[in-house]
């Protein structure tokens, strides 16, 4: 295949089964702690650890992609996760459930670096913004769909039925792999990375915690909103179907985002005015019997902040430093977002409810604002030196 839109359309179905797998826990979080006999701290702990290979791989994982080559990378990353859900699926035993999270994870891990890489591969210099806009917005496709899904599965089959579902899907993502080639002309660079000046390293570790902040505050919907509906009566199905509007109208509004933040060209300004919005409605979510219209509300806006904060680390990252950049980058989007699920469960366990997984998102989404004031500044004092 030598379309690049088909190539996307590969990279965007394959990437959408780590959202898909991530979601898993979650979108059945009742039943695992009915079936195991654990608290919301443990399923905390179990959505977390997904991100907990990234802290390791995040950096070198480039480097095994130059080293192994795009499609044996990512073949390998998919048989990683298959592995794990097959693990998850067979075993009655806790830890061994942690276990498979992890080598799962470890997998979504690598793929989410190669998959990146090879999307740019394809695109650089050719529509760049709208493939990486399509292709971002293949993770609240995932968990839109797992919520869809994996509820009604959990219900009928058991918990083991929707880890065997997430195992079959990244099955299918090694036979669409196999697809893949890479663009013509395409040459692996054997330079090794540029080194960071300070104030670029201290503006890329920031622009990573904005993000991974960001997206706990995004993540505590999804992985905790289920069983705050359950709270209230909900069924389980009714839950993840009502959580789900958030991931589909973010396929909206993730690139709606980014189009006003270049039509406009403020897009920090766009950023904050955003956050501040989500960060009320979560807030507002525990304390209203509008459940519906938060959901539409977060998804209509949640997705407007995407775009720019990625945008963030390339103004202060040079060719030569975008390898080592971005691996900083992951490395504190996967910390936060190990830590924050962990946070909120042993929260919401002490508390007695999952309201206060929505409350910890809010105070995550609020910390952006003010981060991003604090990048501005770095890269202020950075340009003057350069000036100078």
């Amino acid at each position: 295949m030598r379309n690049r839109w088909g190539i996307l359309a590969i990279l965007f179905v394959v990437r959408l089964t780590i959202a898909f797998q991530f979601q898993s826990v979650a979108a059945v979080a009742p039943l695992l702690q009915q079936t195991f006999g654990v608290g919301l701290a443990d399923i905390g702990i179990l959505i977390g650890l997904y991100f907990t290979p990234g802290i390791v791989l995040a950096l070198p994982g480039g480097a095994i992609g130059r080293t192994l080559g795009d499609k044996p990378t990512t073949i390998a990353a998919l048989l990683l996760m298959t592995a794990g859900s097959l693990v998850m699926a067979t075993t009655e035993v806790w830890g061994w459930q942690m276990a498979g999270r992890l080598v799962s994870g470890a997998g979504g891990v690598l793929l989410t670096v190669q998959l990146t890489k090879m999307g740019t591969d394809w695109f650089a210099g050719k529509e760049i913004a709208t493939a990486m806009a399509i292709f971002v917005n293949s993770w609240p496709a995932g968990v839109a769909i797992s919520l869809l899904v994996l509820p009604a599965i959990g219900t009928a089959y058991g918990a083991s039925a929707v880890f065997l579902t997430a195992g079959a899907l990244t099955a299918i993502g090694i036979v669409l792999i196999s697809l893949y080639q890479s663009p013509p002309g395409a040459t692996v660079s054997a330079a090794g990375p540029g080194r960071l000046d300070p104030l670029a390293l201290l503006a890329v570790i920031v622009a990573g915690l904005i993000w991974g902040l960001f997206n706990v505050g995004f993540a505590m919907i999804f992985s905790f909103g289920p069983s705050l509906l359950a709270e209230r009566g909900w069924s389980i199905a009714a839950a993840g179907s009502a959580i789900s509007l958030v991931m589909w109208l973010s396929v909206i509004s993730v690139p709606a985002g980014g189009y006003l933040a270049d039509r406009f060209k403020r897009p920090l300004t766009l950023a904050t005015a955003a956050s501040l919005i989500v960060a009320a409605l979560l807030a507002w979510l525990p304390r209203s019997d509008a459940v519906i219209t938060i959901l539409v509300l977060i998804g209509l806006i949640g997705g407007h902040p995407a775009g720019p904060i990625m945008s963030l680390a390339a103004r202060v990252l040079a060719p030569e430093t975008r390898a080592i950049g971005m691996g900083v980058f992951y490395t504190l989007f996967y910390a936060a977002m190990m830590l924050g699920p962990a946070v909120a469960g042993r929260l919401a366990k002490s508390a007695g409810t999952a309201a206060v997984a929505l409350d910890l998102g809010a105070l995550t989404v609020l910390a952006c604002p003010p981060l991003m004031w604090l990048f501005e500044r770095i890269v202020s004092v950075r340009n003057r030196r350069a000036q100078s």
